[in-house]
């Protein structure tokens, strides 16, 4: 069987969550003042959060987000340990802006290149239930490497892999682009686990947390 025809089912069930986020979800919902008021302090409180969590993130450091969205609910479940998370990138503090690489598709990212937010936008409450900081035993010279490989991806204008191919390094997924941004950065000192489901073998978002050399530093949830 080809490769392309073991990812067929992967493939398959990320694109139905796709079509899902996408359809006319046409039901009426009545929002009264009040509502909009509870909604408002929430994000205001969200935000302080977000502001005053983003001191404890250094470069180099995973962060981790639960999104609201149909797409964002498959990708926890294709965590097999620790469905908290569903997408993931990597921090880079640059003169006074941190910004969060990564990997995204579909319609949130039509251009499908790696992509640098603000570490605010990538958290944001408006599309997220929370976030997490996580960080790698790494040496300066690891740091230091994980950042330039980091750069490298992003100048290349390296693309979303929608096949989620983990053999190609021409497109990645988010996963994948932590995944391999790591090992290469530290030479393969720092072993990440992969799982497999029906013979795919790819990268679950827990595979990036759960390990010895990664600590956990903040786990934030929107209330």
């Amino acid at each position: 069987m080809s490769n392309d025809l073991k990812r067929w089912p992967l493939c398959c069930l990320l694109f139905f969550a796709l079509s899902c986020h996408n359809r006319d979800d046409s039901a009426t919902v009545t929002i009264s003042k009040k509502d909009s008021l509870i909604e408002s302090q929430k994000a205001i409180f969200a935000f302080a959060q977000i502001h005053k969590i983003k001191n404890f993130v250094k470069s180099g450091d995973l962060i981790l987000r639960t999104g609201k969205d149909y797409t964002s609910e498959l990708m926890r479940r294709l965590s097999q340990h620790d469905k908290t998370y569903s997408h993931c990138g990597i921090a880079s503090l640059e003169n006074d802006t941190l910004f969060v690489y990564h990997a995204l598709g579909g319609e949130w990212n039509p251009n499908e290149k790696l992509r640098r937010d603000p570490f605010e936008l990538f958290c944001n409450p408006f599309e997220n239930r929370g976030f997490g900081i996580y960080r790698y035993q790494l040496n300066n010279g690891q740091k230091k490497n994980m950042i330039q490989q980091v750069h490298k991806l992003y100048s290349r204008g390296v693309k979303f892999d929608m096949q989620f191919d983990l053999a190609s390094d021409d497109r990645m997924y988010c996963s994948e682009f932590v995944y391999k941004t790591i090992e290469k950065a530290t030479k393969d000192s720092v072993k990440l686990s992969t799982t497999t489901i029906d013979h795919i073998k790819f990268i679950a978002i827990d595979n990036l947390f759960i390990n010895p050399s990664c600590k956990e530093i903040k786990r934030i949830i929107f209330h």
